[in-house]
């Protein structure tokens, strides 16, 4: 179509230019003698040419001015996007969630140019409540204390004259709402419902990160007394049912007379108190020992300490520099932590040793922590984790698997046991992802 009327135009003053000339040699000529005859040639020729060229340039007009509208809607989804991933940016640099939902009110009037931006959200009991506001004091309501619905129940009517709202939803059902408003008419464009929808969907994800946050903060709590549950009923309770058996063999032997098997039991029972003693000691301290902000090192070098008191064990910690320089999750920190502190306690409790090694290094990509003793070490090395049949290590691989960790268990040459335990580590954790100790 288009083709077809751009020929049209070409051909067309050629086909009518010819005309005239055409007319001007066979009939004019004789009806208005020369230069009469050229001057109408002109004159004619010249009106035709301003015709067409109006008609052309109106044309023209159109299209650049269509095109001039399209190349300013670009630019301003341009700008929006342009700012969108700055406030994308923004957002994800911040830690609390209230700070998040102030920063997407405060963009969402700032980049539809709104009076007032306020984010309502759902609250368990059906009602609705502002969690953020932006705009004049005297348009916001944060309680909600005026009639009607939503956006109307919290901003002043006269600030609230145009409105545009966008949802807030997870997985399919709305929990709360994004909406602008403007003391005047105004009419907003699908740039604007778009900018609103996407700012909504920002304050979105935060709301659910915060809320799976919470979750697993929820399971973590749960996982850690089921643990601390664990390892009490393999030390505390075991060792508390001994001495109430031995308490009985007690009674029953002074009750017949038997003094020196009575002396004896005692003896044995006090061994067991002091055992149980320790344990208790260990278990506080482990307790009151979480990771500072100097890291999983620092942790370690506060308890060998008063484990080496506590145990009348010689205790070494070697940490290479590599090693050091690691950067880790708090929540791995605090799962290696554990996992070390219950190797520890084991060497006290079962190995029968003098001296223990600590040592940390970066090996192959991967922080290895071991603690490697002189004891009686194993008969036979379990094969794989799963065959651990004590309770305490069986709680040490539960730990490794949450930090993403390998534990081995092994017979080292020259006798003794070593626990190893190894933290891959990510490009960026403060060493290269190839160290070597």
């Amino acid at each position: 179509m288009f083709g077809r009327l751009r020929w049209l135009t070409v051909l067309l003053p050629v086909l009518l230019v010819g005309a005239i000339e055409l007319v001007s040699d066979s009939v004019l000529d004789e009806v208005f003698p020369l230069p009469l005859d050229a001057l109408l040639v002109v004159v004619v020729v010249g009106i035709l040419a301003c015709a067409f060229s109006t008609i052309a340039f109106r044309r023209i007009d159109t299209l650049a001015g269509a095109l001039a509208s399209k190349n300013a809607e670009l630019e301003a989804r341009n700008a929006s996007a342009r700012a969108l991933h700055r406030v994308s940016v923004a957002i994800t640099a911040l830690a609390g969630l209230d700070e998040i939902l102030r920063a997407v009110v405060d963009q969402a009037r700032s980049l539809l140019g709104a009076d007032v931006a306020i984010l309502l959200l759902n609250e368990p009991d059906g009602s609705v409540a502002c969690r953020a506001a932006n705009g004049p004091a005297e348009a916001i309501h944060p309680a909600g204390n005026l009639a009607g619905e939503d956006i109307a129940r919290f901003v002043e009517p006269s600030y609230a004259v145009a409105r545009l709202a966008a949802p807030l939803q997870r997985g399919g059902t709305t929990i709360g709402l994004l909406a602008v408003s403007a003391a005047a008419e105004r009419n907003f464009g699908v740039d604007d419902v778009e900018t609103l929808a996407s700012l909504a969907s920002q304050a979105a994800v935060a709301l659910e990160n915060a809320r799976l946050q919470g979750r697993l903060r929820e399971l973590a709590v749960v996982a850690e007394r089921e643990r601390i549950g664990r390892e009490m009923h393999d030390g505390l309770a075991q060792v508390l049912g001994y001495v109430n058996t031995k308490s009985q063999a007690v009674e029953h032997l002074l009750a017949a007379g038997r003094v020196e098997e009575a002396q004896a039991q005692l003896d044995e029972l006090a061994d067991a108190a002091r055992s149980v003693y320790v344990d208790v000691r260990e278990a506080i301290l482990g307790l009151r020992s979480p990771i500072a902000a100097d890291g999983l090192v620092a942790a370690l070098e506060a308890y060998v300490g008063p484990y080496a008191t506590a145990s009348k064990l010689a205790v070494s910690l070697d940490v290479s520099p590599e090693a050091r320089r690691v950067e880790l999750s708090p929540e791995v920190e605090i799962q290696a932590f554990r996992v070390l502190q219950e190797a520890l306690t084991n060497v006290r409790k079962h190995s029968g040793a003098g001296r223990v090694d600590v040592r940390a290094a970066v090996r192959d990509g991967a922080l290895v922590l071991s603690v490697t003793d002189d004891g009686r070490g194993l008969e036979t090395p379990p094969a794989s984790p799963g065959d651990w049949p004590h309770y305490g290590l069986v709680a040490m691989r539960e730990r490794a698997e949450a930090a993403g960790a390998t534990l081995a268990l092994l017979g080292p040459p020259g006798g003794g046991t070593e626990v190893r335990l190894a933290l891959p580590l990510r490009p960026g954790a403060g060493v290269p992802a190839s160290g070597a100790a």
